[in-house]
């Protein structure tokens, strides 16, 4: 049994799984959270993300080895710190104010010989140049001297039942070769296999360059979608060939726009960089950011398109959104593309209905009326726009029923449907 005390700042979408973990393999966790809704929520053995049930929430409290706590103080004689908080865009710009709130809050318990670990996305060099100082200044101790300090690139896929915490291979970087020592033994318990590379900024620029590869091959098909429908060519038959070559090529679908913690915002943190540093932003990632943020523009207007085929504007007309979920199977709609695409519809007059059985509550509930899916209410509708593919839906029973339909994403066929 590991007596060592790890603490996990941020109890969501990725410090959660990693303390549950930390949890099986032995260590004392404590869950630190500034919400004091999720620390009661954790406490009372709920969990309220998809990737950790309410189960194994209250496998990790009965050990006794976890519990939440939202109190700074409960943070003092840690071992290990692994920081996990969000790292969102403000005007384009990173915003760091979360993971600096964090680095104090850890930075007043940092003692020789422990170990701080920053997980949060962000841009190449912000370990040794924004963390490492905070932490230096308020404890009076040196990193990889005094105490060690390492990156390690989350690598969470939300709803991903294959590819989970354990089984998918962490990259771990320190600031020196002590550090990563330390970062790569703490890991190897909790992981099958860790990647070291060899200092944090190569660690914090593998994360960009995963995510932005994603961001503009999808913008690359995104592109082609629309433009291959004006040319007559279906798209999605053009990709499923393309894919039947084994190499040399890996197939990207198009979508209604990009969503998640990763995509929309990942990309900028890299070209933010290359510009302020360089003075070079990265032209790749602005014209995916441009494609693929315009893609729900693209959507409202195939909608109405497809409304006035059938003689109807878009003011007034019923529209049934399935899903607002970001992705498939997950009750994580931030940055979902269903977003722009409601306000849009919205705007234009629409009445917007949603059917999502992951989403609880939803940032836009005030604009929409949330629906059962019902046979009733897909006759109603004027337009049914399938825009996230959960497989808990009776997409049998949409196609038989629906006068229009509108998919997004290549899920269902019919004499009245359309697809991206």
């Amino acid at each position: 049994m590991n007596t060592q005390k790890v603490a996990v700042v941020g109890q969501g979408y990725v410090g959660l799984p990693v303390a549950v973990r930390a949890v099986e393999v032995g260590f004392d966790v404590l869950g630190f959270d500034t919400s004091t809704e999720k620390v009661d929520s954790l406490n009372d053995g709920v969990s309220y993300i998809d990737d950790i049930t309410s189960d194994d929430i209250a496998e990790a409290l009965a050990t006794g080895r976890y519990s939440a706590s939202a109190d700074p103080a409960s943070l003092a004689g840690f071992d290990v710190a692994v920081i996990t908080v969000p790292t969102p865009l403000h005007d384009g710009a990173p915003d760091m104010s979360y993971v600096k709130s964090a680095s104090e809050l850890v930075a007043a318990h940092v003692s020789p010989g422990c170990l701080v670990i920053l997980e949060s996305t962000t841009y190449p060099g912000t370990t040794e140049e924004f963390v490492a100082p905070i932490l230096e200044e308020l404890s009076g101790l040196i990193a990889g001297r005094d105490f060690h300090l390492g990156f390690s690139p989350e690598r969470i896929d939300p709803g991903n039942t294959t590819w989970t915490f354990q089984k998918t291979a962490k990259i771990v970087a320190g600031v020196d070769p002590a550090s990563l020592d330390a970062v790569k033994t703490f890991y190897d318990a909790l992981v099958d296999t860790t990647v070291p590379v060899a200092g944090t900024r190569e660690a914090e620029m593998a994360k960009l360059l995963e995510n932005t590869f994603r961001h503009v091959n999808i913008a690359l098909v995104n592109e082609l979608a629309s433009q291959s429908r004006a040319l007559g060519i279906d798209i999605w038959e053009v990709i499923g060939a393309a894919a039947s070559k084994p190499f040399g090529f890996m197939p990207f679908y198009p979508g209604p726009g990009v969503g998640g913690h990763c995509l929309p915002i990942d990309p900028s943190y890299l070209s933010w960089k290359f510009e302020r540093q360089l003075g070079q932003p990265s032209r790749f990632v602005k014209i995916a950011n441009d494609v693929n943020d315009h893609m729900p523009d693209y959507v409202v207007k195939r909608i109405m398109l497809g409304l006035n085929d059938r003689g109807k504007p878009a003011k007034k007309s019923r529209v049934l959104i399935l899903g607002v979920a970001y992705k498939r199977d997950s009750n994580d709609a931030r940055e979902t593309p269903a977003s722009p695409i409601i306000r849009q519809l919205c705007e234009l007059g629409a009445n917007v209905r949603v059917h999502d059985p992951h989403i609880a509550s939803y940032d836009h509930d005030h604009l929409i009326t949330r629906v059962d899916l019902t046979v009733e209410e897909v006759k109603a509708a004027d337009a049914v726009v399938l825009v996230t593919d959960h497989s808990n839906v009776d997409y049998e029973m949409v196609v038989a029923h629906a006068s229009y339909v509108f998919d997004t994403r290549n899920k269902l066929s019919g004499d009245t449907v359309e697809i991206l």
